[in-house]
């Protein structure tokens, strides 16, 4: 072992969710040390040399806490303006989603605030959210665009988010959603709209390097299969990869097209039949969860669960915060629902915002704890991992560590 790492975390009961038997890879007295960024030692405390104070720069003792990989929130739209409380009330009084749709509101109010908002007073607006998932110990964050549905607002999305990765020291995997709904200077005109993702927005997105990935709404109320398809399809020729909103509201084979593009992951997936989820298990296709929406919009039929796990499709689950139909501030609360609205396990949730995550983000570099990755960790006040799906709400994470710094959520 080499001598001075930056830092040594003793007395942990580590979870280092590295197993493929899916389970927590639980190390009950075990020692974490980490040295320019990433993992250096992840193991029994009592395999360390007799004299563990000559290994590191600072040595703590995590007093017998839970120690997990940082969770990852790989499906969030937290970046926007405004927010839709009023449609809270109204669906709470009979109005359907597609209903609110309809009438210009749902994402086209988003739009209209988003694209009234310049960049800093956007950055300023989403900051809080994102300071929000790291206090519950979120280490990385995906982040969509798709509010401002033109060239300079899209753009400007993915700058902020970009803005909020560095402001906090996160991880922050940017996806460009510009096919989320169809803008209101494009009204019946949809293929001309998926003209200009595909000739002018997603283009410069890539050229400035602001895109990681492609979204995409595959519904009724968005954007047909065809139109996708479209997308993808320049996605793929500007080196891009993608991923889909899928299934949602109805079945349009949203996840086999998903898996037809090696789309990395593919989410919602309510209505998701058999043959989609055999091709997102022959794709490597993850299947992304959001109970947050499902909770939300009261819904009741869940997705394939029992086939996702037949197939062995990978599954993950995400916050989805959104202003419209999943305002959820928590991805542990998400775990929770998980739990209990779809009928996961502890253990499949926990991976589902750790190594699954990761993997639908296409980030092999953390999601768990092994020497060689990202020192990316949260010390709970918690000795179990199933205390993340157990406990509804209130404030386990002790401390939020990335690339074995320290952040400060405040």
């Amino acid at each position: 072992m080499s001598a001075r790492w930056d830092g040594l975390l003793l007395d942990c009961r580590l979870a280092t969710l590295g197993d493929d038997d899916g389970g927590y890879g639980l190390i009950e007295r075990g020692a974490l040390g980490w040295n320019n960024g990433l993992l250096t030692y992840v193991g029994a405390q009592a395999d360390l040399p007799d004299a563990p104070e000559q290994l590191a720069a600072r040595i703590e003792s995590a007093g017998g806490a839970l120690v997990t990989p940082g969770l990852i929130d790989c499906h969030t739209h937290l970046v926007f303006g405004g927010d839709r409380a009023t449609e809270f009330e109204q669906r709470l009084n009979g109005v359907s989603y597609e209903e609110i749709a309809r009438s210009g509101g749902g994402i086209l109010s988003s739009v209209r605030a988003t694209r009234e908002a310049d960049e800093d007073v956007l950055f300023a607006a989403s900051l809080p959210r994102a300071r929000a998932l790291l206090r519950d110990g979120v280490t990385t964050i995906e982040i969509k665009s798709g509010y401002g549905l033109d060239l300079d607002n899209e753009l400007k999305m993915l700058r902020v988010a970009r803005r909020i990765g560095a402001q906090l020291g996160i991880g922050v995997s940017t996806t460009l959603l510009a096919a989320h709904a169809l803008p209101p200077e494009f009204t019946d005109r949809a293929d001309a709209y998926v003209d200009e993702i595909c000739t002018r927005i997603l283009p410069a997105a890539a050229r400035e390097g602001l895109a990681d990935m492609v979204d995409a709404f595959c519904e009724r109320i968005a954007f047909s299969p065809a139109q996708t398809r479209r997308v993808f399809e320049q996605a793929r020729a500007l080196g891009l990869p993608v991923k889909l909103h899928a299934d949602q509201l109805s079945d349009l084979g949203g996840a086999a097209l998903a898996a037809e593009f090696g789309a990395r992951s593919a989410e919602h997936l309510e209505h998701t039949n058999e043959a989609g989820v055999r091709a997102m298990a022959a794709a490597g296709t993850v299947a992304v969860l959001l109970p947050g929406a499902f909770y939300a919009l009261r819904e009741t039929k869940t997705p394939p669960i029992a086939a996702f796990r037949e197939h062995r499709v990978a599954m993950a689950v995400a916050s989805d915060l959104n202003p419209g139909t999943s305002p959820l501030l928590s991805l542990r609360l998400a775990l929770n629902m998980a739990c209990i609205e779809l009928r996961l396990t502890p253990q499949e949730a926990v991976r589902g915002a750790t190594v699954h995550a990761a993997r639908a983000l296409g980030l092999d570099d953390r999601g768990c704890l092994r020497a060689g990755l990202r020192a990316d960790f949260v010390v709970w006040d918690a000795q179990r991992p199933v205390d993340l799906c157990y406990w509804i709400g209130g404030a386990l994470a002790r401390s939020v560590h990335v690339g074995g710094q320290r952040l400060d959520a405040r």
